[in-house]
């Protein structure tokens, strides 16, 4: 697991740590799964609040892995009963931070399994693009789907960021059942540059998801496979 430690919260980009070499950051839609998906990592209960109240989120939390090395938990997007002006805050402090922190490695994208690639995703990573770095996507919440499900929730994720020429890598994750931590955090830590003895620092199997998949529970092989939920941020599903 990651050892990590609460560090900074920031209100503003131009209070960004300024002795940080390396810095992964986690983004999702309010509501996905972000928090909890960072205490699985790092294995603590508390280290990213977890709250029933979606957005709860206001600040840049910086969590410090090793001297100057650092998981950044950005506020959640898209929730729909926070004012419009708070709305426009955490965008700008989200944007803010992607245009001006010149040690990011890499965005850990945070999708439920059972709404993928909102509109407001989508705005992220395209807003994300032209930086040109990696990112990885964590299905979230995997374990509300059966086996068929999930995988083909998964083939969809991936080739719809085909494409649209989006080099992101993509798995099933699970904070309740643990499903994908070991891979998430492989590709984490190689992105900070602080491999477990035995990994290459950056190393990525484009075999995890098989993997990841693999682990996931079979609850009920004689469901069939349902389409992706693929939906827009006013909630309206669309068929991939």
């Amino acid at each position: 697991m990651l050892n990590a430690a609460f560090h900074i919260s920031v209100a503003h980009a131009r209070d960004l740590p300024s002795d940080s070499l390396a810095e992964v950051a986690f983004a999702g839609r309010s509501n996905a799964g972000k928090s909890s998906s960072i205490n699985t990592l790092c294995n603590q209960k508390r280290l990213a609040y977890v709250s029933k109240l979606p957005g709860r989120t206001q600040l840049l939390n910086f969590f410090r892995v090793e001297d100057g090395r650092f998981l950044v938990d950005l506020p959640g997007y898209g929730f729909a009963k926070a004012p419009k002006e708070q709305q426009m805050q955490w965008q700008s402090l989200i944007g803010g931070y992607l245009a001006r922190s010149s040690h990011l490695a890499g965005l850990v994208l945070i999708m439920d399994i059972r709404h993928p690639l909102t509109d407001l995703d989508w705005s992220l990573l395209e807003w994300f693009r032209p930086l040109g770095k990696p990112v990885h996507v964590l299905l979230s919440k995997s374990d509300k789907l059966s086996r068929g499900p999930a995988m083909q929730t998964l083939a969809q994720v991936r080739a719809a960021l085909l494409q649209a020429e989006l080099p992101a890598t993509v798995q099933l994750f699970s904070s309740l059942k643990r499903v994908g931590v070991d891979e998430a955090e492989n590709v984490v830590r190689g992105w900070l540059g602080t491999p477990k003895k035995g990994q290459i620092t950056g190393q990525y199997s484009e075999q995890t998801a098989e993997q990841t998949a693999e682990q996931t529970t079979e609850r009920d092989t004689t469901v069939p496979p349902a389409t992706a939920n693929i939906v827009d941020e006013n909630g309206a599903k669309q068929n991939v």
